[in-house]
């Protein structure tokens, strides 16, 4: 665990220019700054493990940084320093004019008023006081209501940065004062290439297949991709495919195009090896069938209108999406649409199933045994 906790601290970006997959909520924040455009409630909302409260602390940073205060010129590059002592103690937690809240835990209303009576007090240490609610979503409708007020007649020096998973939770009333950021799943891509460097950086000796497959398996957060690699670490001096399928029990893009192009060529005999050396392997069927549902729907996609294949640019990489493009041109419509039901319907049934590969392995007979 130790290791885990450091890997992500180590490597979790320090400034705006670091941030990655979140290029136009960057941009906006950078210009905000050099410009003085500063507001005083922010609300950044998206997936877990995005980078929203990652931002809030670089946001935070940048508006007390020593440097910022007192070189104009620095001031209009949008960044903080990162070396001054204000900046070094944000990195640390320990400046006390920026504080963070976890909602999940101190979601009352006497946590909320406790922080209206606090942000009005003059900071001691810098030019702003910044408060960074995460999970605000988890605050209470009196907490929201204490609130308001403050946000409704902010002091000049105080900063609220709201961070949620579910904006949808929040009142009306609070989000329509605040400045409100988006920030989106980061494509694979851009996963593989922060993983890339990491692994650079650390001496992990990790295959480039290896390094797609701990992406995949993240679910598009930064921070659980970081924390899989960590894990991923001991699990030899070079780590493979194989390594991670048995760590994860995830399956390589590899594996699921091998196998739709098994089906596709009406090939069972190949289809059903690839499912067996699957398990011998350890990764999840249930895994399996959906990565191969949604490979197959992507494809089916493509035969109706070449151009979709875009879309899909952030969530493949360029190998998988030319390969994915390939795959599509030996199907048809109907054959894709065949398939995508198909195997649809038997990821359903498995996920009940007291035989889990069963449904899978007659959704293959099934599929190949006549061109459809």
């Amino acid at each position: 665990m130790r290791l885990m906790a450091s890997l992500y601290r180590t490597h979790r970006p320090k400034t705006l220019a670091n941030l990655i997959g979140q290029d136009q909520v960057a941009a906006t924040l950078r210009n905000a700054a050099a410009s003085g455009r500063i507001g005083h409630a922010y609300l950044f909302s998206g997936p877990r493990g995005t980078g929203k409260t990652t931002t809030a602390r670089i946001l935070a940073k940048l508006l007390v940084c020593r440097k910022r205060e007192e070189d104009a010129k620095f001031a209009a590059e949008g960044e903080a320093c990162n070396d001054c002592d204000r900046c070094v103690a944000v990195d640390s937690g320990a400046l006390l004019d920026v504080v963070e809240i976890d909602a999940a835990s101190n979601r009352g209303i006497d946590e909320i008023r406790e922080l209206r009576e606090r942000i009005r007090a003059v900071p001691t240490q810098g030019p702003k006081k910044v408060y960074i609610i995460d999970e605000a979503h988890m605050l209470t409708t009196p907490a929201w209501n204490a609130l308001l007020k403050t946000l409704e007649e902010p002091p000049a020096h105080g900063v609220i940065i709201l961070a949620t998973t579910d904006a949808e939770k929040l009142p009306a009333t609070i989000t329509s004062r605040t400045q409100r950021f988006s920030f989106r799943r980061p494509g694979k891509a851009d996963l593989v290439a922060k993983l890339a460097g990491i692994a650079e950086a650390e001496g992990i000796q990790i295959d480039e297949d290896a390094l797609e497959l701990v992406a995949a398996a993240s679910g598009g957060s930064f921070r659980d991709a970081e924390s899989l690699l960590e894990q991923a670490r001991g699990a030899g001096a070079t780590i493979t495919v194989t390594h991670l399928e048995q760590l994860f029990g995830r399956v390589s893009s590899t594996r699921v195009h091998a196998l739709a192009d098994a089906i596709a060529k009406n090939d069972a005999g190949a289809a059903l090896t690839i499912l067996n050396e699957s398990e011998v392997a350890g990764a999840s069927i249930s895994d399996l069938a959906k990565q191969l549902v949604h490979y197959l729907r992507r494809a089916t996609a493509i035969t109706a209108d070449a151009s979709v294949a875009e879309l899909y640019r952030d969530a493949l990489t360029a190998d998988e999406l030319e390969t994915l493009k390939g795959f599509s041109s030996s199907l048809t419509p109907e054959r894709g649409i065949y398939l995508t039901r198909t195997f649809l319907e038997a990821y359903r049934e498995l996920r009940t199933s007291p035989l889990e590969s069963v449904p899978l392995e007659i959704a293959i007979v099934e599929a190949t045994r006549e061109l459809k």
